[in-house]
């Protein structure tokens, strides 16, 4: 299939430094998609600044303000329908949302651990890195995932790994694997954007590229 710009609507809770990493690789021609809209869970969170700057549209839309969390994910459905966005795509963001039938395998996340290890509720940021340590585990990394609607357990799409030494604290543990996720998260949204990527049940499928030989072979 030839590629395709995606729009996407791109969601924060925090530093956005995930939204800038985007800004930087569609400025740099690598990263095949627009940013129509950014949706902010508070109104306060510093990763703002980077949808200003670009003027890129921005919503605040905080969970306080929704009795139920159908009300909270549709009202942030229908901004996403509203600047007709391909995907929604969590960058940092906290919280659970109710994933609408017209969105279904239309919401990525990336998750700072190789799910299904070190992830669900109330695993997120340095707490994922700091479990990691504790356990002793030699290797940890980043995933990207559709979301279903449950914390972390959506389809796998790709993983990165990343070592984890023996004088690691959970910051530079945190830093190596933000850098894996600054790849990651592109290079899914790319696959997405060449047509590559299809899902059956929880199994994610990558076609190879359209001229690889690999598209000529016989399964048996």
């Amino acid at each position: 299939m030839p590629k395709k710009k995606l729009r996407i609507a791109v969601f924060i809770s925090g530093t956005g430094r995930t939204l800038k990493n985007f800004i930087d690789w569609i400025q740099a021609g690598k990263m095949s998609a627009e940013i129509v809209v950014v949706i902010s869970s508070a109104a306060n969170v510093a990763g703002l600044q980077y949808g200003e700057e670009e003027s890129i549209p921005v919503e605040i839309i905080e969970r306080s303000q929704y009795g139920s969390l159908n009300e909270f994910s549709e009202a942030n459905f229908n901004v996403c329908r509203s600047h007709r966005a391909d995907y929604a795509v969590l960058a940092g963001y906290l919280r659970l949302l109710e994933i609408p039938k017209d969105f279904e395998n239309r919401v990525l996340n990336i998750h700072p651990s190789l799910i299904p290890a070190f992830c669900g509720k109330g695993y997120y940021g340095n707490i994922v890195h700091s479990k990691v340590l504790e356990y002793g585990a030699k290797v940890s990394g980043c995933t990207v995932h559709f979301v279903d609607q449950d914390y972390d357990r959506g389809p796998i799409i790709l993983q990165k790994t990343v070592e984890v030494y023996e004088n690691d604290t959970p910051d530079t543990l945190n830093n190596r694997v933000f850098a894996a996720e600054c790849l990651a998260y592109p290079e899914a949204i790319e696959l997405i954007a060449e047509g590559r990527v299809s899902v059956k049940g929880r199994r994610v499928r990558i076609a190879p590229p359209k001229d690889s030989p690999r598209r000529n072979e016989i399964n048996f």
